[in-house]
C-alpha cells in the first residue's frame, strides 16, 4: 500500500471518530510511516541522552580504578534486573492500553493505566527489599572478591531507591502508550543531565566515591518522578485519566497487563542472568580485569543501541494501536519500516564505533589503575559492533509481539539467545577453541546474530499469517 493511501486511508477514518482530539492520538490513527517517525525521534533522543549518561558515569567511577569498575559490574546484573521489571510492567501496561485505544475503549485504558501504578508499588518493594538487605552476602557468593565492599555501597543506594526507577518507567510507558512521546523524551533528558551534572560532585566534591554515583542516580531520578506525577496526577492535561478513588482490581485487566509484561520484564531479566553468566565466564576465563572491560564496554553498547531502544518503543505503541484496530496492512507496515530505519542507523553507529574504538577506550581508561586494559577494551568494541545492524531486526520484532499481546513469543526468542546461545557459543570460543576473552566476545556477537534471525523470521511469519487471516475474513 502506498504512503498517500496509508495517509488518505487514516486521515479519513481519524475524522470519524471522536477520541483523536489530542494531537498523539491523530498521530496513532494516522499514517503509519509519519507515526513510526513522531514516536521514534523524541525517544531515540531521549534513550541516547539517557544512555550517554550511563558512559559519563561510567567515566567518573573510572577515575577510582579498576576495582571501582568491576564493583559496578557485579552491581549492573541486579540494576538490570531492576529495569527489566520496572520496563516489563510499563510494557505490559502500554500494550494493553494502546491495544484498547485501537478499540476506541477510553474507559478501559484509564482502567488498565491505574492498575499498572498500583501494581509497580507492589512489585518495587517485594522486589528490592530483600536485595537491599541481603546485598553484601549477594556479591560475595558472585565472587566480587576485593570489590565486595564498593558494589554493596553502591548497590545499596540502587536497590534502596528503585521504586522511583520502577515509578519513571512506568510513567514513561504510559506517556509513549497514547503517542506523547515528545514528554517521555524531555523526562528522559531532564533526568539524564541532572544525573551528569551530580555525578562529579557527589562522587569527587563530596567523596563519597562509589557510592555517589548510585546517589546522582538516586536524586535524578526522583526528581524526575516529581515531574512526571505532575504532568500525569496534577496539571490533568493527558489523555488518559486517573482516578483510584474507586479503584478495584479487575483479574481481566491483570491477566492482560500480565500477559505481557511478566514474560517482557523475564525476557529483560534474563539478559540480566545473561550478565551474571558471563561474568562468571570471564572471571573463570581471565580475571576481574576482565570484568571491568566488560563492563565499560557494555555501557558504550548500550548507547550505541540507544536509538535503537528509542524506536522499539514505537513498534509497541503502533503494533498495539494497529492490532486494536485490526489493521494488519499497517501493523506489517509498521515493523518493515522500522526495520529499515533500524538497521540504517545501527550500521552507521557500528561503522563508527569501529574507526573511533582506541578513543573511546583511552577515555574511560586513562587514570593509572585502569590503564592497564585499554588494548582489551578496544579489541572488545571492534568484535562487538559487528552485530548493531543485525540486532535491529530481532529488538524491533521483539517489540512487535509485545505490542500485539504476545509477550511469551518474544521471551522463547530471547531465552533461547541470551541464555542458550550466547552462553553456549561463549564458552565454546573460550574454552573449546582456546580463544580466552576473544572468544568470548566474539560468542556474545555470534549468539545475538542468531537470536535475531529466529525471532525476526518467527514475527513476519505470524504477521503475514494475520494478513492473510484478515483478508479471509
Amino acid at each position: 500500500m502506498s504512503n498517500n493511501k496509508h495517509s488518505q486511508e487514516y486521515t479519513n477514518y481519524e475524522s470519524s471518530t471522536d477520541h483523536e482530539k489530542t494531537a498523539s492520538m491523530k498521530v496513532l490513527a494516522g499514517d503509519p510511516k509519519t507515526a513510526i517517525k513522531k514516536l521514534a525521534f523524541p525517544m531515540m533522543l531521549g534513550m541516547l541522552v539517557q544512555t550517554l549518561y550511563n558512559l559519563v558515569d561510567t567515566f567518573w567511577v573510572s577515575g577510582l580504578g579498576a576495582d571501582a569498575l568491576a564493583a559496578i559490574g557485579f552491581v549492573f546484573p541486579f540494576y538490570f534486573l531492576i529495569i527489566a521489571l520496572s520496563n516489563g510492567l510499563g510494557v505490559g501496561g502500554g500494550s494493553a492500553i494502546s491495544r484498547r485505544l485501537g478499540l476506541r475503549d477510553k474507559v478501559g485504558a484509564d482502567n488498565v493505566a491505574v492498575h499498572t501504578f498500583i501494581l509497580l508499588v507492589i512489585c518495587s518493594v517485594l522486589f528490592t527489599v530483600p536485595l537491599y538487605i541481603f546485598a553484601e552476602q549477594i556479591f560475595e557468593s558472585i565472587g566480587a572478591g576485593r570489590a565486595t565492599e564498593m558494589a554493596t555501597s553502591y548497590g545499596q543506594v540502587i536497590f534502596a531507591g528503585s521504586i522511583l526507577l520502577f515509578f519513571t518507567n512506568v510513567a514513561n510507558a504510559i506517556l509513549r502508550s497514547e503517542g506523547d512521546s515528545k514528554r517521555a523524551m524531555n523526562a528522559l533528558i531532564f533526568g539524564s543531565v541532572l544525573n551528569m551534572v551530580l555525578d562529579p560532585i557527589f562522587i569527587y566534591t563530596l567523596e563519597m566515591g562509589v557510592a555517589g554515583a548510585a546517589w546522582a542516580t538516586i536524586v535524578s531520578m526522583g526528581t524526575t518522578s516529581i515531574l512526571m506525577a505532575k504532568w500525569l496526577f496534577f496539571k490533568n492535561d493527558t489523555y488518559l485519566e486517573f482516578d483510584f478513588k474507586d479503584f478495584s482490581f479487575d483479574k481481566n485487566i491483570l491477566w492482560d497487563i500480565f500477559r505481557v509484561g511478566v514474560p517482557a520484564a523475564t525476557q529483560q531479566a534474563s539478559m540480566a542472568l545473561m550478565m551474571l553468566i558471563m561474568n562468571v565466564i570471564i572471571i573463570v576465563a581471565s580475571n576481574t580485569d576482565g570484568v571491568a572491560v566488560y563492563t565499560v564496554g557494555w555501557r558504550i553498547v548500550t548507547i550505541a543501541i540507544a536509538p535503537l531502544v528509542g524506536i522499539s518503543t514505537a513498534v509497541v505503541t503502533m503494533s498495539g494501536y494497529s492490532f486494536g484496530e485490526k489493521n494488519y496492512d499497517k501493523l506489517s507496515f509498521s515493523h518493515i519500516y522500522s526495520m529499515k530505519t533500524g538497521i540504517v542507523v545501527q550500521t552507521i553507529i557500528a561503522l563508527l564505533t569501529f574507526i573511533l574504538a582506541p578513543q573511546l577506550a583511552y577515555i574511560f581508561t586513562m587514570s593509572e589503575d585502569a590503564a592497564h586494559i585499554t588494548d582489551e577494551l578496544i579489541t572488545f568494541l571492534r568484535i562487538i559492533c559487528l552485530f548493531y545492524p543485525m540486532i535491529s531486526i530481532g529488538m524491533l520484532s521483539s517489540s512487535l509481539f509485545q505490542g500485539i499481546g504476545k509477550g511469551l513469543y518474544s521471551l522463547i526468542a530471547t531465552i533461547l539467545r541470551a541464555l542458550i546461545f550466547v552462553p553456549l557459543i561463549t564458552i565454546i570460543f573460550a574454552f573449546a577453541l582456546d580463544m580466552g576473552l576473544t572468544g568470548i566476545w566474539w560468542g556474545i556477537v555470534v549468539g545475538n546474530m542468531l537470536g535475531s534471525i529466529i525471532i525476526f523470521v518467527w514475527a513476519r511469519y505470524y504477521v503475514m499469517r494475520l494478513m492473510k487471516y484478515g483478508a479471509l475474513r
